[in-house]
């Protein structure tokens, strides 16, 4: 797998960014199918939290850890300690589920064993654990950090029937919005986007 800094110093090279989209969307489909499977008796609310503990940067580090593969990295990111960043971590593994998909014929059956005998290995006490962080919690702290400014949501009803209502919401900071989510509540809905938020800022690197 190869970074982006190790492109910059060698020019002609591929970076694995397109790989690291592709595996994201592959993680995120296996593991709300492996969670709906497993656990039939949860709700739509904590399968969201759980698949959201499952495929965090951090536990995407350690798969990336267990797996044994590595990326090449531009000198200054090893020097940074690169090769031990959960963001880049989490992102080689991205990109080997996305390469493996390609080299299987896109045959997602033959990367689905891989991929949840991983899952099997998250021991289920710890993933309800990491659940029950609050993704607005962390939200907020980061935009605290980040830009002085509280996370403000907007919700709204966009549909349903009277006994089962749909909520759509943004985050913003500021006027800018960090992400949105679709929910049976209102308060789901801000969880929801609250978690997309996340998401898009360790897409972008910026957790």
């Amino acid at each position: 797998m190869t970074h982006r800094s190790y492109v910059n110093e060698n020019p002609g090279e591929k970076h694995n960014e397109r790989l690291e989209f592709l595996g994201d969307a592959l993680l995120t489909f296996v593991s709300g199918e492996y969670l709906y499977t497993r656990y039939p008796d949860i709700t739509e609310g904590e399968m969201t939290r759980r698949r959201s503990a499952l495929v965090d940067e951090k536990q995407l580090a350690k798969f990336a850890v267990e797996v044994g593969f590595g990326m090449r990295l531009g000198r200054g990111a090893r020097q940074d300690g690169g090769s031990e960043s959960p963001n880049l971590l989490s992102s080689t593994f991205e990109s080997i589920v996305g390469a493996y998909y390609l080299d299987c014929d896109r045959n997602i059956e033959k990367i689905r064993p891989i991929i949840e005998d991983l899952f099997d290995s998250v021991p289920p006490a710890i993933m309800e654990i990491r659940s029950n962080v609050d993704s607005k919690n962390q939200f907020q702290k980061w935009s605290l950090a980040n830009h002085g400014l509280m996370p403000k949501y907007i919700a709204e009803r966009i549909g349903g029937q009277d006994h089962a209502p749909e909520y759509f919401a943004q985050v913003f900071v500021g006027d800018q919005v960090y992400g949105s989510g679709t929910a049976g509540g209102k308060q789901e809905s801000k969880t929801r986007s609250a978690e997309n938020a996340l998401s898009n800022l360790k897409k972008q690197g910026l957790i």
